[in-house]
């Protein structure tokens, strides 16, 4: 698995386009049930200690934070520094480790009063200030009014998922030091790519047509309506990987989140394609070596996985048949943490020619 499928890069086409929002890819057909309301859904979901064992687990996730922070010191040493949705603690503690003088923690779940006392358990009283509250709506204490660095583990599935990087946006705008001020992470991208998942599409969409002889098949035009998030085996890949978004987080804006973005991908081998797969990777610039980690079936498991959306018609692919399309993502206009994804995609080869648009959202 140590080859990785060769990508083709859009990442300037895609500067051009992430704003062109044609109205047309944003008519969701959606009902408004199928969003959460209350954004005490968000908050109290993370109040669970379940969720912040798989992520402290989640050894390339975990390790990544700790190896950018603890091994660059001279970054952190004698500096001021701002966790956005702390959680734990664990990177406020990683950032104390390497030197900080300061560290102000936010979150504004109910998990920062375990986080409060795991602080204290491990000394570091005088140097982390836990915040609970929004971070729209919070002062930092000390009259603080800037900090030199800011660390975040904000990703989500799909990247943008339930993040909270409008959130860091705004804190970066609000308090980072104009120009020597850091963020770690500091880049992200996102790419897609082609499978073969005949046996898990019958077994995960199919399945509805025929429930123990009755017909379901209104629930499985549900199933596809939303992506599938699973671990993906390298060898199911098609075609190569084609990076359609990057985000330089020193320069994004909140708009910038909403965008339409082309991509064209090509058969690696001649075979089926049943889904397309994104998956992101994360960079730490600052670094005196820099730390990357990716999501994508390549690379060691993370608890993002990947996301997985079927399509309608099987593609029957040849060696360098290409699939072109659009990709358009936007926040749910009732619930901003679910996303509303439409892909349109073409496919014109020896054995069959598809074109088609798909609708998908991610809740």
């Amino acid at each position: 698995m140590s080859d990785v499928p060769p990508q083709t890069d859009v990442s300037n086409e895609s500067d051009n386009n992430n704003n062109n929002n044609e109205n047309e890819d944003f008519k969701v057909t959606l009902d408004d049930d199928k969003h959460m309301t209350s954004g005490d859904y968000y908050w109290n979901s993370y109040a669970h200690f379940g969720i912040h064992e798989e992520m402290i687990k989640d050894e390339v996730r975990t390790r990544s934070y700790r190896n950018a922070i603890l091994n660059n010191k001279h970054l952190f040493k004698d500096k001021v520094v701002l966790d956005i949705g702390c959680g734990t603690g664990i990177l406020s503690l990683f950032a104390a480790d390497a030197g900080a003088a300061k560290v102000y923690s936010i979150d504004n779940s109910s998990i920062i009063e375990q986080a409060k006392q795991i602080v204290i358990d491990n000394n570091y009283q005088e140097v982390i200030t836990m915040i609970r509250g929004k971070v729209e709506e919070v002062e930092l204490p000390d009259d603080v009014k800037e900090v030199d660095i800011i660390i975040s583990e904000w990703m989500g599935y799909f990247l943008l998922y339930e993040s909270m990087l409008d959130t860091v946006l705004f804190a970066r705008d609000k308090w980072l030091k104009k120009d020597t001020g850091l963020l770690f992470p500091d880049k992200v991208s996102l790419s897609i790519s082609g499978i073969e998942d005949e046996e898990y599409k019958e077994d995960k969409i199919n399945w509805w047509n025929n429930v123990y002889g009755y017909d379901f098949s209104c629930i499985r035009k549900l199933a596809v309506l939303e992506p599938l998030v699973d671990t993906v085996e390298y060898n199911s890949l098609v075609t190569d990987v084609c990076e359609i978004l990057v985000l330089d987080l020193y320069t994004t804006t909140k708009e910038d989140l909403t965008f339409v973005v082309p991509f064209t991908i090509r058969g690696l081998r001649k075979d089926h394609c049943h889904a397309l797969i994104c998956y992101f990777d994360t960079w730490f610039s600052a670094c005196h070596k820099p730390v990357h980690f990716s999501t994508g079936p390549h690379a060691t498991y993370t608890h993002w996985k990947q996301t997985v959306f079927y399509l309608k018609d099987v593609l029957l692919l040849d060696v360098s048949d290409e699939i072109s399309g659009t990709l358009s993502c936007k926040p749910n206009s009732k619930n901003p943490r679910d996303l509303d994804i439409i892909i349109k995609y073409k496919h014109e080869g020896p054995h069959n020619t598809v074109e088609c648009r798909q609708e998908f959202f991610i809740r």
